[in-house]
């Protein structure tokens, strides 16, 4: 169900939270750190407070294997953005990782073999019986960009390849091209490459690090003027809303962090088609809160380890998307004594 903001709801809302005992972990980066204005982590700490329930913050390095088990050093989180500083530490406990009612994995990229290490401890936990959202392996199969062509009918033409004369041959036939790593976020190291431009080699040389790294290159998609659509998943339904992010003067990327501008929109009947037919393959691989990328009539990527844009749409729409998600999984969650 859609939450709207308001009295009812958030009377209701601490009704539910009083029923049962909730510890929440979140696997995330230090609090410290995060934007007080813009993370969508924030907002799914205030949506679990206003529940009742305990939110417990863990860093990657917080996460161990001992004894049979993942462990965790779990510090109390407590958010208030009316304050300064916006958060409340209490004090670090080590518990085992599966003793929490659920665990939110947040953590911002870099995909690195960091980051592939902690799915593994995740995985431990999952199987010793802590529902994790989203689920550890499936972080691990859905490369962000590379996951979209499981839906080929809504992608533009692509190509995924470290061969130069492959990159090259495709850039030349489409004319007008995006070239991007796998492994990239927040727009970094996107080059949009027009015919003949001189600087073709260098970029393939560049981002396949002279032939050893898989890279995508897209068509360039013109509609990017009009916004990169942000499109938020929750047990694969759509989010009525996408936040299209509209690029800078004399930028081709619009991603927030590439200085692109946030605009809430209503759906269109093309979003809603390719969140029909995405969203069950979401929920099949126990992907609860997704972010999918649609620009013009075209799905580009799915981002499936930290979404982002729920403060953005929260505040232009007056909506409540984090506590929406927590009501979706709330039934997977496990009380603690």
């Amino acid at each position: 169900m859609l939450h709207r903001r308001g009295p009812a709801t958030l009377a209701g809302i601490l009704s539910l939270g009083a029923l049962t005992m909730i510890d929440l972990a979140i696997v995330m980066d230090p609090v410290a750190g995060l934007s007080k204005k813009k993370d969508s982590t924030l907002a799914m700490c205030l949506a679990a407070q206003a529940r009742g329930w305990t939110v417990y913050s863990i860093t990657q390095d917080g996460l161990y294997f001992a004894e049979g088990q993942v462990l965790a050093l779990a510090t109390p989180v407590t958010v208030d953005l009316s304050a300064d500083p916006f958060w409340h530490l209490g004090e670090t406990v080590t518990r085992p990782l599966a003793s929490f009612s659920g665990v939110l994995m947040r953590k911002d990229p870099p995909f690195d073999m960091e980051y592939i290490y902690t799915t593994y401890l995740l995985e431990r936990a999952e199987a010793a019986g802590v529902p994790v959202f989203n689920r550890p392996a499936s972080l691990r199969d859905c490369n962000e960009k590379f996951f979209a062509t499981a839906f080929p009918e809504f992608t533009p033409p692509l190509i995924v390849s470290k061969r130069a004369e492959q990159l090259r041959a495709f850039a030349e036939a489409e004319g007008d091209v995006v070239m991007k790593p796998l492994d990239g976020m927040g727009g970094a190291s996107i080059f949009r490459l027009k015919p003949g431009d001189s600087n073709l080699s260098v970029v393939i040389e560049t981002l396949t690090a002279g032939g050893t790294q898989q890279i995508m290159a897209q068509r360039y998609l013109p509609e990017i003027k009009d916004g990169d659509k942000r499109i938020l998943m929750i047990e694969g339904k759509p989010v009525p809303y996408a936040l299209a992010r509209i690029p800078a003067a004399g930028e081709s990327r619009g991603n927030l962090a590439a200085g692109g501008r946030g605009e809430a929109r209503p759906l269109t009947d093309r979003d809603r088609e390719i969140a029909e037919a995405v969203g069950p393959e979401l929920v099949r691989r126990g992907l609860s809160f997704v972010g999918m990328d649609v620009i013009g009539t075209h799905l580009t990527e799915v981002n499936v380890t930290c979404p982002t844009c729920i403060r953005e749409l929260d505040a232009q729409c007056g909506l409540d998307i984090a506590g929406d998600f927590l009501d979706a999984i709330t039934e997977r969650l496990k009380p603690v004594a």
